[in-house]
Parts: structure tokens; sequence; C-alpha cells
């Protein structure tokens, strides 16, 4: 029940999943969701992603991976940051969860992650990392998976 935190770019993880920080629409936008889309083939998973009509915030939705080393994309919509008051926390850690549900039942053995919503959706990092560290630990506590933490940038001094 291995969780590692690495720098790099999700898109050449060699896991079974990756996690998309998408958004409600499912749609291709910039940050990790263009890389992934970018990566994936844009044409291919975007046509798979319109036919679940969106998706809320905290839930999350499994396409294939395509051109991608990983098997299946995961699709996670995580809050935009109002200030903490607006249930933010509680959505966050529901798309954790809710995407390491959908890895269990997918039968995969590994998946990586982003940090969600600590990107345009404004999500403080230090706190997106307590979240999605509590809630990985929390799964792995009772479930066996290797799961990836993957931080694209380090954060300046």
């Amino acid at each position: 029940m291995p969780f590692n935190i690495v720098h790099g770019d999700i898109t050449k993880m060699e896991t079974d999943a990756i996690v998309n920080a998408a958004n409600n629409g499912l749609q291709m936008g910039g940050g990790v969701c263009g890389a992934i889309f970018a990566a994936a083939g844009a044409e291919a998973l975007q046509q798979e992603c319109d036919a679940f009509g969106g998706c809320d915030t905290g839930d999350a939705v499994i396409t294939n991976g395509y051109a991608l080393p990983a098997k299946y994309v995961i699709h996670a919509v995580g809050p935009v940051w109002h200030g903490g008051e607006a249930g933010e926390e509680a959505l966050l850690r529901s798309c954790y969860e809710k995407s390491l549900a959908l890895a269990k039942t997918h039968d995969c053995q590994s998946v990586a992650f982003p940090l969600i919503s600590a990107g345009i959706f404004g999500y403080p990092r230090e706190e997106a990392m307590r979240v999605a560290s509590e809630a990985i630990t929390a799964f792995l506590a009772e479930n066996d998976m290797t799961v990836y933490l993957v931080l694209f940038d380090r954060p300046s001094a």
C-alpha cells in the first residue's frame, strides 16, 4: 500500500490509471487537463467524455486512456476555492475517494493523481496537499494499491 509523492509529468506515469483535474463539463481545459487530453488524443477522449454529459463537483468518472501509458483516465471535478467556507474540503476529499473507488472497481493496481484544485481553481497548495494525503492514506489503510501524487512543479521559495 505505498503512497509516493513525486515531481514529474502525470501524462508519462506508467500506472493503471491517471486522474485528470477535470471541469464540470468534462471539456478539454488548460493545465493538467489540457496536457492529459493532448497526450491521450484529444478527439477520442473528448468524444468519450461528452457521452457522460458532465460531472458534479466532488464526483468522478472513468474513461479509456487512449494514447497514454495508463489504461484509464479518471476525471475528478474538484471545487473552486471560495475561502474555505463553502464546503470545499469535503468536495475535494470526495474527489480522491470517488477516484480511488473507481480505480478499485476497475481492478487498478496503481493510480497517479495531480494535486486537484490547486491550480486554476485556486485551492491553497498546502491545504490541497493535506486533504489529498489524508484521503489517500485512509484509503490505503484498507486497500492494496500503489498511489502517486504527481506534482508538476516545485513551489518557489
